[in-house]
Order: C-alpha cells, then sequence, then structure tokens
C-alpha cells in the first residue's frame, strides 16, 4: 500500500476562549494501515477523526509555538502515540504544557510510516528547536514556519535570528531538488524550486 500525504486546516486562537482565527496545517503522512501527524494543531478531535483506525506511530512536532503544540497532548491521549519536539524548544512547550514530558526530535532522527521515512533537519531560526521532516521517497519536506511560499518564517522574537533562519534554508533545505514540495505550517505549498531564486531578495530587504 502506497503512503501519501494529506493536510487538514484546523482553526484556533491564542486565547482558547477566543474566536477560531489562526489557521493551521496538519500534516498527516501515510497508508491504509498507519500514519504519522506532523503539527497537530487546534482539535485534536478533527485530527484523531482524520486518522480514523489507522495506527498514529508518532506525533511530530515542527516547532513549540503555541498553535503548532496546543493539540498534541490531546491527541496522544486519544491515540497513545508519543509526542516528539526539538528539546531546545523546551520552553515554548512549557507555555502551553508546564511540565508535561515529550520525546526529543533529534537531528537525523528517522520515523519509518509504510515504505516512507521521515528524516528531522534541524533548521532553526524561527525558533531554536525548529525542525523540517525530510520524506525524500515523496519528493517533499515538511517545513512548519521555517519556509513559506515567499519567504521565510518570521524572526520578531528575541530568541529567534534573521541570518539563522536564511542558513538553514540555504544549508538544509536549498540542498534538496528543485521539485522538492515544501509543505508549509499555514498557508499553500510550493517547491525549492520556486523559492530558492529569491533568496538574495530576502537577504536584502532582511524579511
Amino acid at each position: 500500500m502506497s503512503v501519501s500525504v494529506s493536510r487538514l486546516v484546523t482553526v484556533g486562537n491564542e486565547d482558547p476562549a477566543g474566536p477560531p482565527v489562526h489557521e493551521n496545517n496538519v500534516w498527516i503522512v501515510g497508508d491504509e494501515n498507519e500514519v504519522a501527524v506532523i503539527d497537530p494543531a487546534h482539535d485534536a478531535d478533527a485530527v484523531a477523526f482524520a486518522v480514523d483506525e489507522r495506527a498514529l506511530v508518532a506525533i511530530l512536532l515542527t516547532h513549540g509555538h503555541w498553535d503548532h503544540v496546543r493539540a498534541a497532548l490531546d491527541l496522544a491521549a486519544e491515540t497513545g502515540a508519543k509526542v516528539y519536539l526539538n528539546s531546545e524548544d523546551a520552553f515554548l512547550w512549557a507555555e502551553e504544557h508546564g511540565d508535561a514530558g515529550f520525546e526529543p526530535l533529534r537531528d537525523g532522527a528517522e520515523f519509518r510510516v509504510g515504505d516512507v521515512t521521515l528524516e528531522a533537519r534541524h533548521t532553526p531560526g524561527h525558533t531554536p528547536g525548529s525542525t523540517s521532516l525530510v520524506a525524500s521517497r515523496l519528493g517533499c519536506v515538511f517545513t512548519g514556519d521555517t519556509l513559506f511560499q515567499g519567504g521565510p518564517g518570521a524572526t520578531r522574537w528575541h530568541y529567534a535570528n534573521f541570518d539563522t533562519i536564511i542558513d538553514s534554508i540555504t544549508s538544509r533545505l536549498f540542498v534538496l531538488p528543485d521539485d522538492t514540495a515544501v509543505h508549509t505550517g499555514h498557508g499553500p505549498s510550493t517547491t525549492i524550486g520556486t523559492e530558492r531564486p529569491h533568496l538574495d531578495d530576502w537577504i536584502k530587504r532582511g524579511w
């Protein structure tokens, strides 16, 4: 059975009691038997419904911002899956989940889903622990908020850094083939080849 990628868009708000105005992409990678979920944002029940009766082999978090991690523990409780996050974002995780534990998502770690391997690739800059997940066999990478259609993710916080995110993109993402699909944390997907020519403009603007 072949592995495919599906996108679920969920909505929420930094204030849990507020209106659902923040849209996130939740990525589900798997076949008829098992899946991995990347960034289960906002709505654990909606993600669990999409997983259905398939085994959830891992919950993979691209970084620790509230909108990407808030539903992770509820989804883990519903499915029994482990949550993985780069430990450098533990301070952001703690803002949402206190001292609740997670498994460290280490650079180079691999997760097998069907006949596909997801490789964790540390791509800091948006946050210290930001991590992309490369599925070479599927010709795609899941970048969270590191790389979007049209540019890099935000670096406005004291723990973020523009030079670092540019280095992550050039040394860890732009080494992928041009036709690699880039599945982002928000908004539409793009490709490495579409974004690569704009690097100099991003640097000049200090995006």
